[in-house]
């Protein structure tokens, strides 16, 4: 494939450009992934720089991509606790720990892994290295999670996203008592400049809205509702730490002092309310708090 690039796209990333013109490349994941293996060239000259600033007039040419772009995840046994499956879509009540797709460390171990052995079809829906996930929970975030089982609901759940139209709830305990029972953050998150694996407000970031509610103050925390609007990576974690009430056991973003035996954030998803994406029927999946949650309210109790 051959493009030349427009005047309103002089400036922009080259990942950004191939996004919205190199559909065979599908993914940002899998763009990147041919940027680095050496599939793209820029007048001729390969690069392998995602950043690369693109100028008016050049000729972009896309090599088409190669197997090893889409290794196959591989199987694994670990086993999934599945709350809803139909021909086309399943949700799963991960549990703390699991990592939901491929990374660095995680290879074999992952959700994803154990999605392909569950369904194997799901193995070409989506992108390559997170096959049928349409939305992830970090690690250590226990809670729903749904995978789509083939192309068309892979798609449509996607557009859902992007327009709002899946309703995720999650329950969380914070440190302190915020000042209202109820209110919205309404703030951009971006790469913190000060620590590259991490996330901060940040005005050049991407818009992001977290809609919270006091349900009871136990002692000195505050145990609450947190309803997306939008997706970002670590929303949640990174908007109540900005209004100072960082989320009880992030060690990322929070405060050192915990709660005894609690090994992990106190965050969980814990509803997901949407229209099925084939059927349009109406679906509303909700999950208990899992027992090392339930404990730590418990003993503070």
């Amino acid at each position: 494939m051959e493009f030349v690039i427009s005047d309103t796209q002089q400036g922009h990333r080259l990942d950004v450009v191939l996004a919205e013109t190199s559909k065979p490349l599908e993914s940002r994941a899998n763009i990147q992934r041919s940027i680095r293996a050496g599939l793209i060239s820029i007048d001729g000259i390969t690069t392998t720089r995602s950043s690369t600033k693109v100028i008016s007039g050049q000729i972009i040419r896309v090599k088409p991509p190669k197997d090893y772009l889409a290794p196959a995840i591989t199987p694994s046994e670990l086993s999934l606790n599945i709350v809803f499956e139909d021909d086309d879509i399943a949700i799963i009540d991960k549990p703390s720990g699991m990592v939901v797709h491929s990374g660095a460390g995680h290879l074999t171990d992952t959700m994803a892994n154990a999605a392909v052995t569950r369904w194997p079809k799901i193995s070409s829906v989506g992108d390559t290295d997170r096959p049928g996930i349409v939305h992830r929970l970090d690690r250590d975030t226990s809670g729903l999670l749904i995978i789509a089982l083939n192309p068309t609901a892979y798609n449509n759940l996607t557009l859902m996203i992007k327009k709002h139209e899946i309703e995720r709830i999650y329950t969380a305990l914070v440190h302190g008592h915020p000042k209202s029972s109820s209110g919205t953050i309404d703030a951009p998150i971006g790469r913190d400049p000060h620590h590259r694996t991490r996330q901060a407000v940040n005005a050049g970031g991407r818009p992001a809205l977290t809609h919270y509610e006091v349900i009871r103050e136990i002692g000195q925390f505050s145990f609450i509702k947190v309803r997306l609007e939008t997706g970002r990576m670590h929303q949640i974690r990174v908007h109540m730490t900005a209004i100072g009430h960082p989320i009880v056991g992030d060690q990322t973003y929070g405060k050192r002092q915990g709660i005894a035996n609690l090994r992990r954030q106190f965050l969980h998803a814990s509803k997901l309310t949407f229209n099925h994406p084939i059927s349009s029927e109406k679906i509303s999946v909700t999950s208990k708090l899992p027992d090392d949650l339930q404990s730590a309210i418990s003993l503070m109790e």
